[in-house]
């Protein structure tokens, strides 16, 4: 399969912080590609490497077959990237801000008209047009933002958490959005904190924890690597040290969500309840909920790192610099 993405061994300093490790990865064409990561890690850091807006201090990178330094300009002109922050004048309408995109990527005035318009459609937007864009939801603003990033049809697509914030009809929305763009042959890089976006959308994904991938594969063979599921119990009265002390004899821990939550790693699946629930009661422990819970993407995660993804928040990388050339 032909790259779209090829990274080999890219660094980014910030003065004395490393904040990306000498990353490898491999992106084919056509795909999408899951960026997992918490806050810090190195995510929008990488993006905007790959997108030509930061410079790297190491290693090289190619997009779309350009050298994201050397090539920068042709990078561009093959990408589409709708960042965190949409970017958007509050003051123009939705059908002003797409032709005037579709005038910046070098369209001819009837083309780019035209392509203002099918965007408008395609993303749903057709009947708030002619409205300002300040007048916008957020979920409409980052579906007006993807729109302008797909004028110029790129062959590649960067979404730096797209959906962060959204409600779940937005998020919906964009998921479905992302899958049409990838039917119809466009390779996705995408960027979340939320474990189902990548699970449900992903071809691969790569796990990146204080600027080092940490694991890399398909969600279904990443979450075949764990094998076991975990019970996990709800302490409603009684010592949660106890509980822990008593279900860690039965399994491995994993690490806690809360307080009143834990998650033992059983080898018989459902077969081990009786026996986990048969020794707590004995205790004096009431368990107020119990789920068996296969394997997901939060137990790799959580394999890999040792702790659980955050779901909220804002990336926030060490101090990045702008290409300033």
């Amino acid at each position: 399969m032909t790259a779209a993405i090829a990274v080999k061994g890219l660094e980014r300093a910030f003065d004395e912080v490393l904040a990306v490790q000498g990353v490898d990865l491999e992106v084919g064409e056509g795909e999408i590609y899951g960026f997992l990561g918490p806050n810090g890690a190195g995510k929008t850091t990488m993006v905007r490497m790959l997108t030509t807006l930061l410079l790297p201090t190491g290693g090289s990178a190619t997009v779309a077959g350009y050298d994201v330094v050397s090539e920068a300009r042709r990078v561009r002109a093959s990408i589409g990237v709708a960042l965190q922050e949409a970017a958007l004048d509050p003051l123009m309408t939705g059908r002003e801000l797409i032709r005037l995109q579709a005038t910046l990527q070098g369209l001819p005035g009837a083309e780019g008209r035209r392509r203002a318009d099918d965007l408008l459609d395609r993303v749903d937007l057709s009947d708030a047009a002619d409205r300002r864009v300040g007048t916008y939801s957020g979920g409409m603003q980052r579906r007006l933002d993807l729109a302008a990033a797909l004028v110029h049809e790129p062959r590649v697509l960067f979404l730096d958490e797209p959906t962060t914030g959204l409600d779940p009809v937005s998020r919906k929305t964009i998921w479905e959005e992302v899958r049409a763009l990838n039917d119809d042959g466009t390779t996705v890089f995408l960027t979340t904190q939320y474990l189902e976006e990548a699970d449900q959308l992903a071809d691969n994904v790569g796990i990146i924890d204080s600027g080092k991938i940490v694991a890399e594969g398909t969600p279904a063979s990443l979450k075949a690597e764990l094998g076991h599921p975990h019970i996990r119990l709800q302490i409603e009265e009684g010592s949660i040290a106890e509980a822990e002390e008593i279900c860690g004899r039965i399994g491995p821990l994993l690490p806690p969500v809360d307080g009143r939550t834990v998650l033992v790693e059983v080898e018989h699946g459902a077969g081990d309840i009786p026996r986990v629930v048969r020794a707590l009661d004995e205790a004096g422990i009431e368990v107020g909920a119990l789920e068996l819970v296969h394997p997901s993407l939060d137990d790799v995660f959580v394999a890999k790192t040792g702790y659980h993804l955050e779901q909220e928040g804002e990336e926030s990388d060490e101090d990045e610099e702008a290409v300033t050339a």
